[in-house]
């Protein structure tokens, strides 16, 4: 196995979404995604956007990205970029998305195994909130995105299944009432690890988080048009195969450190 990691954090993710709407960035977190900070001074110009949206699949890895490439397609047309990210350590879903949205490292966040506590660290809804903006969050109840993020002064939409939150998650874009929505998914994660990253199951959940991702900015375009948007397709975490066909992550390895994410922007 060779030692090629993607060089672009998960944890720059919070900043660049800070700057996407011109909220100020925290001094103590990542740096912003050079690649997407490019991008919005060539759409926009420097302003910022209206809304953000982000959508998280979990546990899309880069490498099923490059090996099934043309599952991709819809998700490739309708963004800007398709960008190869790195996750954090331990490559677990709690650690992870306690990273992407406060932008600072485990050990300064403090979720540092498979737990999930309620953050205490400020995190990108907090600095949304703070700039008098209303953020929401659409999960599975008892996943990480569900848990980790609570107490503050925002929505939380919590359902039993990947159906339900996306349906919620589109009835969110008709209302327009949030500049901050954040989306999750777990069923490619909870397939892959029953069946393998590469089993018929597996695929079709994947299937299903790119024909919604692709439903979600096709809603944006359509039902935004007087808003402009920032919205992305943002795994948390990799996978790998592990005996008996099942399939895992967690450990400092490509498979499981390399993830792949989609932006874009609408003006």
């Amino acid at each position: 196995m060779s030692d090629l990691y993607s060089s672009i954090c998960i944890s720059s993710v919070a900043a660049t979404a800070l700057k996407a709407a011109n909220i100020a960035i925290p001094e103590n977190i990542e740096k912003t995604n050079a690649v997407i900070s490019a991008l919005l001074q060539k759409k926009l110009g420097g302003k910022g956007v209206d809304r953000v949206v982000l959508y998280n699949p979990d546990a899309v890895a880069l490498w099923v990205y490059q090996k099934y490439t043309d599952l991709f397609t819809d998700a490739a047309l309708c963004s800007d970029l398709a960008l190869p990210m790195l996750s954090v350590m331990p490559s677990v879903t709690p650690v992870c998305f306690a990273s992407m949205y406060t932008g600072v490292m485990p050990d300064v966040h403090g979720i540092k195994k498979y737990e999930k506590p309620v953050l205490t660290t400020k995190t990108l809804f907090d600095y949304f909130i703070a700039a008098g903006k209303k953020a929401a969050i659409v999960s599975t109840d008892g996943d990480s995105i569900s848990k980790i993020f609570l107490e503050r002064n925002m929505e939380y939409f919590i359902y039993d299944t990947p159906e339900e939150v996306n349906k919620k998650a589109l009835e969110l874009i008709d209302e327009d009432r949030f500049d901050l929505i954040v989306i999750y998914n777990g069923n490619y994660d909870g397939t892959m690890h029953r069946h393998g990253p590469e089993a018929t199951e597996s695929l079709d959940a994947l299937k299903m988080n790119i024909a919604f991702y692709s439903e979600l900015v096709a809603k944006i375009n359509s039902e935004w048009k007087n808003h402009s948007v920032f919205y992305g397709f943002c795994p948390d975490h990799g996978c790998h195969e592990i005996d008996g066909g099942c399939g895992s992550h967690g450990l400092d390895m490509e498979e499981d450190m390399n993830v792949i994410h989609f932006y874009g922007i609408k003006e």
